[in-house]
């Protein structure tokens, strides 16, 4: 579907949302309309269809019993008799049509000049004249049951025969009624159709119209204010009336949450360039900062270049990690950032918590571990573990300082990884805060001694990439800190 596009006063095309609602309510309500009058009219025509079916019906059988009366008569006698009753139900426009077709002797009927007439009626031709006749000499030929034949001067008439013995002599009697009423009554339901549906279609086609400009006005404003957006004003809200709490509001509500998520995204985009360049501007600084140090000397001494040598090397080794770093939170989204197996806790742990405790002089220690599996990344889990003692490794006293490792079930098919120190702890506002990239709990603590802030960072991706989480707290007895990190996919052995 193509986009709505505004002009200068906000207004939607001819296609936009509320004639495309007027056009959908005109259309329902006219398949709503003809199928309810294919029902109503079919019904009305079988009903009406049966009960002249039944009136012919009794109209025959009548006749043929006033005729039995006869039954040792001539053949002219029967007709003789047929002619009396007839002429005393004489035929109208919207009366009966009765006749007695006799072996021998003369046709009867309540309207002889459908059987032919001599001489022309009024504004007739003789031409006329002749079609009616043999139209009404064709009634002569007998069709036993019901059937529908084009009478003369009457039009489509539904006719019942019966054959009827009367003594040695054969008699055809008929009755008919004229379709007329029937067509009358048809056209009727029609035109009342027709008008009311028309009426109903012009009340209905301004109630959705209306209807759709008045739920369309919101949206509209939304585009609008959708539109500041895109030219990267990200101060503008929708502002719906109080006390609305219809799908609108809904959708209004969910539009701001997403600006300020917005919002508060670029503004952490901002940040996030400005502390990077900023943690990479400052070790070049510091190396072009040595080496013309080093070149405004003539010969400068071999212990000054190895000072700058080691100097540029341990920036280089920072700047090496902050890239690394930001390459980790960089790909955190991405499909292949883990690389799932089985990873059988105990040894895997064991491992690990022996090679950190080279790393520093601190109190390792490392609680009881369960056995069985987990299912995870063993390389970022590695790292994520290893990321969360170095955070306690800063924070704790050189050779007398904590650093503990403890491993327990977390619910179902859950374990959690909790680092606990000694240090001075995380105060409790500042414990979300800190798994932010370049969020320092202490601003005025050096780069060489608490790193560029994306350590708990980096934790924080890697648990939410395997589907887990990560919380700070208080460390044993309200001392110290506690980290931890939990994972789904344990199986117990």
């Amino acid at each position: 579907m193509p986009p709505i596009r505004y002009g200068r006063v906000g207004r939607l095309r001819l296609g936009g949302l509320r004639w495309r609602l007027a056009a959908w309510v005109a259309g329902v309500l006219i398949a709503s309309a003809a199928i309810i009058f294919l029902v109503v009219y079919n019904s009305t025509d079988s009903q009406l269809n049966g009960q002249v079916n039944r009136d012919v019906t009794g109209d025959t059988n009548q006749l043929a019993q006033a005729l039995g009366e006869h039954r040792n008569g001539t053949p002219e006698q029967i007709a003789d008799a047929a002619s009396r009753y007839l002429r005393a139900q004489p035929f109208g426009a919207t009366s009966t049509l009765m006749f007695v077709i006799v072996g021998g002797a003369a046709t009867a009927s309540n309207h002889p000049e459908v059987f032919g007439a001599s001489r022309p009626d009024h504004g007739e031709s003789a031409a006329e004249q002749a079609t009616e006749n043999v139209e009404g000499r064709r009634l002569l030929i007998p069709r036993i049951g019901l059937s529908t034949q084009n009478v003369p001067d009457v039009g489509a008439v539904r006719i019942n025969e019966r054959s009827v013995m009367l003594g040695p002599t054969r008699a055809i009697v008929g009755a008919g009624e004229p379709l007329a009423v029937i067509d009358r009554a048809e056209h009727t339901i029609t035109r009342a159709f027709v008008l009311a549906g028309a009426a109903a279609l012009v009340i209905a086609l301004l109630a959705s119209y209306l209807a759709g400009a008045r739920v369309s006005a919101p949206l509209r404003r939304m585009a609008a204010t959708a539109s500041r957006v895109d030219a990267g004003d990200l101060e503008p809200r929708m502002t719906i009336p109080a006390g609305r709490s219809d799908e609108v509001r809904v959708l209004a509500d969910a539009f701001n949450h997403m600006l300020d998520r917005l919002s508060t995204a670029f503004e952490r985009q901002r940040e996030f360039v400005a502390d990077a360049s900023h943690e990479l501007r400052t070790p070049i600084t510091v190396i072009r900062g040595q080496l013309e140090v080093l070149a405004a000397q003539r010969d400068p001494p071999a212990a000054e270049v190895r000072r700058v040598q080691q100097l540029v090397e341990a920036e280089i080794a920072r700047t090496t990690r902050l890239i690394d770093d930001l390459l980790v939170l960089a790909q955190a989204d991405r499909t292949g950032f883990l690389r799932i197996e089985p990873v059988d806790v105990r040894p895997f742990l064991e491992e690990l918590w022996d090679g950190l405790s080279l790393t520093a002089e601190r109190r390792f220690e490392l609680g009881l571990l369960p056995n069985g599996t987990l299912r995870a990344d063993p390389d970022r889990l590695a790292q994520a573990l290893r990321n969360l003692a170095r955070n306690a490794i800063e924070h704790t006293r050189p050779s007398t300082g904590l650093v503990r490792l403890e491993v327990d079930r977390a619910g179902a098919a859950r374990l959690s990884f909790a680092v606990i120190d000694d240090g001075p702890g995380i105060p409790p506002e500042e414990r979300e805060p800190i798994f932010e990239r370049f969020h320092r709990t202490d601003p005025a603590r050096s780069r060489d001694r608490g790193g560029a802030g994306l350590g708990l960072a980096i934790v924080l991706a890697i648990a939410s990439a395997h589907g887990g989480s990560v919380r700070a707290g208080e460390g044993r007895s309200g001392r110290g800190a506690r980290v931890e990190l939990t994972l789904p996919g344990f199986t117990p052995a």
